[in-house]
């Protein structure tokens, strides 16, 4: 304590002024000068051309445990922003991990803080690599990472799902180049518009892959697409959330959100990854032209097929044109001399089946007059025999064995009952008939 600051009797205060002073003279030590710093980045402000910040370290458990305002005045701000942007692809912006070249500064009114002088690049590539590894890690782990690559793709992709920013410069290419491919080749598109950078863009594509997930069966791909202006906020696509979405996605997913010395997580676990919005509307049309070109190569086999089947055909209707009438001459004299033939045979198998028709023409009539002998014969005793038995129950016969017939007014009597005393009778015998009355009549009684 300087003398001058104590008096008898009592202690002499020094001013405020004086006292940042002294502590600015103690922070003058070059150990707190130009000093390489790792820190989070927050609270990034642009104003009056100067860049505020404050450089935050976190804990395991993610609670502060050293916090600094920064500086980055005017004079550097472009140089430090331009060559970030140059090696990363983005922006300085809250959440960044960072390595920066400080010094520390006191200043009498407005307090600590540090100056920021240069920034090293490399660094937040390498922690961006080192999140994305352990995201890719993680879904291998899980066993998905793998799953939308291995979904087959159709030979022709024609309906196809886009996730873009509406009314984008890459979208707008993408649907240019597509629909007016010089093959003429079809395709249909639906956009699901979603935002494409800053913090949103995860929840955001998330949100549009479950709204295409409701009507998969509408579509053969998902392509999500991000380009034209600036290729900043990239990190964000660099989220396990969104990756792990889109790598078990039941539809192939193709993406194309940056260019060639941009690759992201999604870049890993997409069926398909290319370059731009543009490349990604050349690989439909080129997997097109490959499914059209096939069926080229398969029309023009065909028609060759066919065609040496008609050559062949043709070849052989020569021959059988140039032989037919040879053939028919042929058979025709063939047939001329068959015919002959059989004309010198009639005579010969007429006259054998004729005599053997009359033989047995002539033993069917000896037949049929055997036949007709034998049956007038059985005829003949059948009448006999009738005969014989008319003769034997003939009346006169009846009577000349001693029998009569007795009638009565023409009525052969058989009856007792049909008689009354008074009526007279005829009584017939062999030689002659008898007349009687009837005087009386007796019953026979059993």
């Amino acid at each position: 304590m300087a003398p001058s600051d104590n008096i008898s009797g009592g202690t002499k205060g020094i001013s405020l002024h004086e006292f940042n002073n002294r502590i600015k003279r103690l922070l003058n030590d070059r150990s707190v000068q130009n000093c390489w710093i790792v820190a989070d980045l927050s609270d990034v402000a642009i104003r009056g051309g100067h860049c505020y910040l404050e450089l935050v370290e976190k804990n395991a458990a993610g609670a502060t445990v050293a916090k600094v305002r920064g500086i980055i005045w005017a004079g550097r701000v472009q140089y430090i922003r331009s060559k970030f942007l140059a090696v990363t692809g983005q922006d300085l912006k809250s959440g960044l991990k960072v390595m920066v070249e400080a010094s520390v500064n006191y200043h009498e009114q407005y307090g600590l803080s540090v100056i920021i002088s240069d920034i090293d690049p490399s660094y937040t590539i390498g922690d961006m690599e080192r999140l994305r590894r352990e995201i890719l890690a993680r879904l291998k782990a899980e066993g998905v990472i793998d799953m939308n690559r291995q979904l087959p793709l159709p030979h022709v992709v024609q309906r196809i799902a886009v996730i873009s920013a509406a009314g984008a410069a890459g979208y707008g290419d993408f649907i240019n180049q597509l629909h007016n491919n010089t093959r003429g080749l079809q395709f249909y598109t639906c956009l699901f518009p979603a935002t494409m950078q800053g913090a949103s863009t995860s929840p955001s594509i998330i949100a549009a892959l479950e709204r295409i997930a409701g009507h998969a069966h509408l579509f053969d791909c998902v392509v999500i697409i991000r380009g034209g202006g600036s290729t900043s906020d990239l990190n964000s696509f660099d989220d396990y959330n969104l990756a792990a979405n889109v790598a078990q996605f039941p539809l192939p997913v193709i993406v194309g959100i940056g260019h060639e010395r941009d690759v992201t997580v999604l870049d890993y676990v997409a069926a398909v990854r290319v370059k731009t919005p543009t490349a990604a509307a050349e690989w439909l049309i080129n997997r097109g032209t490959e499914a059209l070109d096939y069926i080229d190569r398969i029309t023009a086999c065909i028609t060759d097929t066919a065609r040496q089947y008609l050559n062949a055909a043709e070849q052989q209707l020569a021959f059988y044109s140039g032989n037919i009438p040879i053939i028919v001459t042929g058979r025709l004299e063939s047939n001329r001399m068959r015919l002959s033939h059989l004309v010198q045979m009639i005579p010969a198998a007429t006259g054998g089946r004729i005599s053997t028709a009359t033989e047995r023409l002539h033993a069917l009539s000896a037949a049929i007059r055997q036949a007709q002998m034998q049956a007038i014969l059985r005829e003949k005793l059948k009448l006999k025999a009738l005969h014989d038995k008319i003769e034997i129950l003939s009346p006169q016969n009846t009577l000349k064995r001693g029998y009569s017939i007795t009638t009565v007014n023409g009525h052969a009597v058989s009856d007792t009952a049909s008689l009354k005393p008074g009526d007279t009778l005829l009584t017939r015998l062999a030689n002659g008939s008898v007349e009687s009355k009837v005087s009386e009549i007796k019953t026979k009684t059993t």
